[in-house]
């Protein structure tokens, strides 16, 4: 009998080596790593949804008559060898893992059988598609992608044109938040089981350093809770998708964002069934054509870039540091100071709350202010890839090293995404009652945001006075009169930051 080695990201019957696998020939392993759950301090959310994902997939093994192996060990290495060892298959079939060090580590097995690495099909676009794609292009961009990936796949096109004349609606996806009113379908929620008890229970018997508030259930850990989520997304939340997509507001934590991410992110949903759900809401009149199109865009578009340039630049992508930042992640940041800053405040309470912050919160909150600090980038990976329930690292990495933390020097993104109080006023409601003044630079009422951003133009002006994206910003703080001021208010907030007085 041949064994199927599922990992705790591969969680369908329809990936990879589990897709042909049968009971009558074929016995299932998943492995419990009590070495990685203690190399991290992890979001008590994002441990348990891991852990009783797999525990729950491997119950639906088991009622579909599969002899599934499920079994604790000090790491993946020490489990599928003892495995072995007990049950001699004829063979371990892998899929090939979502982490380079993971494939790294099924080439180096040294088992008594045959280790067959199967192509991963978790993803629309296998890493070697997307290497022939990027070819001998010496730049190229996740929108030239994405226009590819829509031809290819069939997604809201008119035989060859895209759907409603146009690649692209964002131009109508980045309307300010409301000023009032809550508009947004509340998320699913699913009860607490014996499974989940059991979880944590072993979390705290093994002495896993956790931290944040404990699942409610918010976050699904079944399939079929996966699949209600993903039908309440399309029939509920999606026409009211595109306008505020960017948007920040206290009143909502989610708006109308999928939050669907950590569900295919484990394998619980495949990309494929969710954008053929949004297609067929689309085709049937229901969601319009901007928030069809935005949310592709973010599965086939952007989801599937980040794979792809994860594995096209790794190992080295994740040691750079251009800009030589070497700071710790603000105490502000992993809940172990209070801050003044609502901004931070608010999305850090939401990620004790329910390991979650959305896309502009990660980015132009928290990343904008840990690059405008220097913050060390593979600290704030790390911090993201234990914290966030939708935490990988073949996410983690292009979303912080290229895009948050601008640490490739711009073969990610073209020009940092750093902004000042000011950006943050205009897509959210957070600086309203704020001690802090988003105008002010200097003093000690200064928005921290508006103090760290001329300073950081200023730290960095000779790298980026030859980027055209970003030179005029440049030219503007060296006219500034108070540039001194700024500078010295910038070591304070620095100071203040790392000590977790701000």
């Amino acid at each position: 009998m041949d064994t199927v080695w599922v990992l705790g990201d591969q969680l369908n019957r329809r990936i990879g080596a589990l897709a042909s696998a049968e009971p009558s020939t074929h016995r299932v392993l998943l492995v419990e790593s009590t070495g990685k759950l203690r190399s991290k301090r992890w979001h008590i959310q994002r441990a348990h949804f891991l852990l009783a994902s797999m525990r729950r997939f491997a119950a639906d093994l088991r009622d579909a008559g599969f002899d599934v192996d499920l079994r604790r060990s000090d790491s993946l290495r020490s489990g599928v060898a003892d495995h072995v060892a007990e049950h001699r298959p004829d063979r371990v079939l892998a899929t090939e893992p979502a982490s380079w060090d993971g494939l790294q580590m099924l080439r180096s097995l040294d088992l008594p059988c045959e280790v067959e690495i199967v192509r991963s099909d978790q993803f629309l676009c296998h890493y070697d598609e997307f290497a022939e794609w990027a070819g001998e292009r010496n730049s190229f961009k996740m929108e030239d992608f994405y226009r590819w990936q829509r031809r290819r796949l069939g997604y809201l096109m008119d035989g060859d044109e895209p759907a409603g004349g146009r690649w692209n609606f964002d131009d109508e996806n980045r309307e300010p938040p409301p000023k009032s009113g809550d508009p947004w379908a509340t998320p699913q929620h699913s009860h607490l089981d014996e499974i989940d008890r059991e979880v944590l229970a072993d979390l705290r018997d093994l002495g896993v350093d956790t931290w944040g508030a404990e699942p409610d259930g918010l976050w699904a850990t079944s399939r079929r809770a996966a699949m209600s989520r993903l039908r309440h997304f399309v029939d509920d939340v999606l026409p009211q998708f595109g306008p505020h997509e960017d948007a920040m507001v206290k009143r909502s934590w989610h708006l109308a964002h999928s939050v669907l991410s950590p569900y295919m992110n484990v394998g619980l949903l495949l990309p494929g069934e969710v954008c053929d759900a949004v297609q067929d809401a689309f085709d049937c009149g229901r969601v319009p054509i901007n928030s069809a199109e935005g949310f592709i865009r973010q599965v086939i578009g952007w989801r599937e870039y980040v794979w792809g340039v994860y594995w096209l630049w790794m190992p080295d992508y994740r040691s750079h540091n251009v800009l030589q930042a070497d700071r710790r992640v603000p105490p502000a940041f992993t809940g172990d100071a209070t801050t003044e800053m609502n901004c931070i405040r608010h999305c850090v309470d939401g990620l004790h709350d329910r390991a979650y912050n959305h896309h502009i919160q990660r980015l132009m909150v928290l990343g904008n202010l840990a690059m405008l600090h220097g913050v060390d980038p593979w600290e704030v990976t790390e911090w993201m890839w234990a914290n966030f329930i939708d935490g990988a690292e073949w996410v983690m990495l292009p979303n912080v090293i290229g895009m948050s933390q601008w640490a490739d020097g711009g073969k990610m993104a073209t020009k940092p995404y750093a902004a000042g109080g000011n950006y943050i006023d205009k897509m959210s409601d957070y600086c309203g009652d704020c001690r802090f003044d988003r105008k002010k630079r200097t003093g000690d009422d200064a928005c921290p945001f508006t103090t760290l951003y001329w300073d950081f133009l200023d730290r960095h002006r000779e790298r980026f006075e030859k980027n055209h994206r970003i030179v005029r910003q440049v030219r503007a703080a060296e006219r500034l009169s108070d540039m001194a001021e700024v500078r010295e208010r910038a070591v304070e907030v620095r100071a203040r930051l790392d000590g977790g007085t701000l």
